[in-house]
């Protein structure tokens, strides 16, 4: 099967600028193309995970992919599905942001390893040192007026009202697309249903600027479709806010979670996107969500591929041990690091390291209101101590309570928790 059957059949082209072209395009020659992120965050989220297993299928495909940070665009914004201007953040923040976008992609793509390896490149390192002459002739004198009001990222705005700084992010990004062309024989741009209009623009000025070159010019684009989920909420948003790549933001363990909590109406929609599972197994999959759904097999399946992916092996492991513990009540199996993964955002209480007795610990946490409740809670069983329960109202709590010596989980009824905090 071919890359464009496989990306059909998965569900992930919503347009491309000449289907029988591209194929005879990619099949004739290894292909260079690019995708471009916009560093607006020090973290990527999971939104942007469809473009970048994209890039690593053309990867596998035997094509050259090329990570596109920009590092200049993302000084101006682009105007594409937004409803407002975007505020602007300052070199220095952008540059940051850049720098941990490119690593985030580095470690998820395998930078300039493999036999086609996928190289990094800035489009700070041409925008940044361009001069307003030089874009005006370069770039502007290319494209009409009414060519942009035409394009939906600006049509959409006109209303609200657009700047003309991001009325100009097309024509940036159509320079992207040139100088990726120029430099790279890049010949393929990829992005979201949103960046159709920036993506035939980039194609435009490579046509329009190099028209009296006398040389064939066969460049393509492709979009991927807008991921929905079936109760009509937007894709990688919860309650808690977006599901970032950076363990840091989204712990693995938490991040294993979003994707093993799939909606049954999406989790094979999910696989075939995300993961690079072949179409046997993920039809045996969809046949255990519809036979066999109690199993869960497909939920596990897309957890396990895309924690390892964006994690590791190591952290799917861990995830799985802190799921496996908080499901037992087994805890004291836990470090003290999962404990800050599965607890995150569980109150804690934070406390001198000295042995203190349970009834006057649950009045200070201020699990239990009062001394007299706390001793009804222990006596009735309504209190655990690291998942095992606690009868004792004499019981002291002391090192044998601390998880590696800091921190000990106290649990009353079947869903309040707290973790206490041991400092010297």
């Amino acid at each position: 099967m071919d890359i464009l059957q496989d990306l059909s059949q998965r569900g992930l082209i919503q347009q491309v600028t000449d289907s029988e072209g591209l194929k005879e395009h990619l099949e004739k020659q290894q292909v260079t193309l690019y995708c471009g992120f916009d560093p607006t965050a020090d973290s990527l989220h999971i939104g942007h995970l469809v473009p970048i297993t994209m890039l690593k299928r053309f990867q596998k495909a035997g094509h050259r992919p090329i990570a596109l940070v920009g590092g200049g665009t993302g000084m101006i914004g682009d105007p594409s599905g937004r409803s407002s201007e975007r505020s602007l953040n300052t070199a220095e923040v952008v540059k940051g942001y850049a720098e941990s976008v490119k690593q985030q992609i580095a470690k998820l793509l395998e930078f300039d390893q493999g036999e086609n390896p996928v190289v990094a490149r800035n489009n700070h390192d041409w925008l940044a040192n361009m001069t307003v002459i030089d874009f005006l002739r370069d770039a502007g004198k290319h494209f009409s007026i009414n060519y942009m009001l035409a394009k939906e990222s600006v049509s959409a705005r006109i209303e609200q009202g657009i700047s003309f700084t991001e009325f100009s992010y097309m024509l940036l990004q159509s320079l992207d697309f040139l100088k990726l062309y120029e430099q790279e024989n890049c010949t393929l741009q990829i992005g979201g249903s949103d960046q159709w209009g920036n993506i035939t623009a980039g194609m435009e000025l490579i046509r329009r600027s190099r028209e009296n070159m006398e040389e064939e010019i066969n460049v393509f684009g492709l979009t991927v479709p807008l991921i929905t989920k079936a109760d009509g909420t937007k894709f990688g948003k919860t309650s808690g806010g977006a599901i970032w790549l950076d363990p840091e933001k989204t712990t693995p363990y938490e991040f294993y979670q979003f994707w093993l909590n799939t909606d049954d109406r999406d989790v094979i929609k999910f696989i075939r996107f995300f993961t690079f599972l072949p179409e046997e197994e993920i039809e045996e999959l969809e046949a255990s969500v519809m036979n066999e759904p109690e199993k869960r097999l497909a939920h596990k399946r897309l957890a396990e591929e895309m924690t390892a992916f964006v994690h590791s092996e190591k952290a799917l492991v861990q995830a799985q041990k802190i799921s496996q513990a908080l499901f037992s009540g087994d805890l004291r199996q836990l470090t003290l690091n999962e404990i800050k993964q599965g607890f995150k955002d569980v109150p804690s209480f934070e406390m001198k390291k000295a042995d203190i007795g349970l009834v006057d610990l649950l009045v200070q946490a201020s699990i239990s209101p009062s001394k007299r409740q706390a001793r009804e809670d222990i006596t009735n069983g309504a209190i655990y101590i690291n998942g095992d329960r606690q009868q004792d109202v004499n019981h002291i709590v002391d090192a044998a309570d601390r998880i590696d010596d800091e921190a000990t989980i106290i649990r009353r009824g079947k869903k309040k928790y707290q973790v206490i905090h041991f400092h010297q």
